[in-house]
C-alpha cells in the first residue's frame, strides 16, 4: 500500500453520544469501524465491538495489540471521556487519577499499538476529541487539564509522526446536546436557555456537528493538516 487510505477506524468511547455520531460518519466515509468501550455499539454502525474497561492499561494494550494484528487500522479517534465538575477546593485526588486514566491514557496507549500498522500502510489519521474547556471554564479542573494534555500531546505526535504520512489533530466541541447535557440542562430551564444565548449560532451543536469536524481530518485529502484544533463551538471561544 503507497499512501493513506480509509481502511479501518477505531473508535475509543464510541458507543453513545459523540462517539456513536462519530462512529457512524465515518462508517457512512467508507471506513470499517471498531469501538472499544464499557458497553457493545449499535451493530449497524460498528463493524466491531469489544467491551473494554479502558482504565485499566493491560486489558486496553492487550485488546488494542490485538486488533493491530488482525485489522489495518488507519484511523485513531481517542474519543473517550467523562467529565466530574468540582470547584479548585473540592478537587479530589482520587479523581484526578480516575480522569488521567480515562480521558487521557488510553490515547497514548492505543497510540502505541497502533502505530506500527499505520507506518506499514503508509500513512494514518489520529484524531482527539478534546473540549474548548481549554480555553477555560469553571468547574473544571480536572477536565480541562486532560484536554488541554491531549492536544499538548497531539501537537507533539504531529511533529514526530508527519514524515510516515501520519497526521494528528484535535476536535474541541462544545456546547453539544447529548443526552447528558439535556439531562444537567432541561431544555426550559433559564440556566439553559443562557447557554443557548451565549452561543453566537444560537443553539447547541450536535453529535454529528463534532463527527463532521472528525470526518475532515480522518480523510486523504487533509494530509497537509496536522497539529491543529477545530473547536466546533458554534463560536464561543471568539473574542
Amino acid at each position: 500500500m503507497s499512501g493513506y487510505d480509509r481502511r479501518v477506524a477505531l473508535i475509543t468511547g464510541g458507543a453513545g453520544g459523540i462517539g456513536l455520531a462519530i462512529t457512524a460518519r465515518l462508517k457512512a466515509d467508507g471506513f470499517r469501524t471498531i469501538v472499544l468501550d464499557q458497553a457493545q455499539a449499535d451493530p449497524t454502525v460498528a463493524d466491531r465491538s469489544h467491551e473494554v474497561d479502558l482504565t485499566d492499561a493491560t486489558e486496553t494494550s492487550a485488546i488494542c495489540t490485538t486488533l493491530s494484528r488482525e485489522e489495518e487500522i488507519t484511523c485513531l479517534v481517542n474519543n473517550v471521556g467523562i467529565v466530574m465538575p468540582a470547584p479548585l477546593d473540592a478537587v479530589a485526588l482520587e479523581d484526578f487519577d480516575r480522569m488521567m486514566y480515562l480521558n487521557l491514557r488510553p490515547s497514548l496507549i492505543c497510540a502505541q499499538a497502533l502505530l506500527p500498522g499505520m507506518k506499514s500502510l503508509g500513512g494514518g489519521r489520529i484524531v482527539m476529541n478534546t473540549s474548548r474547556v481549554t480555553k477555560g471554564k469553571e468547574l473544571r479542573t480536572l477536565y480541562s487539564a486532560t484536554k488541554g494534555a491531549a492536544q499538548a500531546m497531539a501537537r507533539t505526535w504531529a511533529l514526530e509522526l508527519g514524515q510516515y504520512g501520519i497526521t494528528v489533530n484535535c476536535v474541541a466541541p462544545g456546547p453539544i446536546g447529548t443526552e447528558a447535557f439535556w439531562r444537567n440542562n432541561p431544555p426550559d430551564a433559564p440556566a439553559t436557555k443562557k447557554i443557548i444565548e451565549s452561543v453566537p449560532i444560537r443553539r447547541v451543536g450536535t453529535g454529528e456537528d463534532v463527527a463532521n469536524a472528525v470526518s475532515f481530518f480522518a480523510a486523504p485529502e487533509a494530509s497537509f493538516v496536522t497539529g491543529q484544533t477545530l473547536f466546533v463551538c458554534g463560536g464561543v471561544t471568539v473574542g
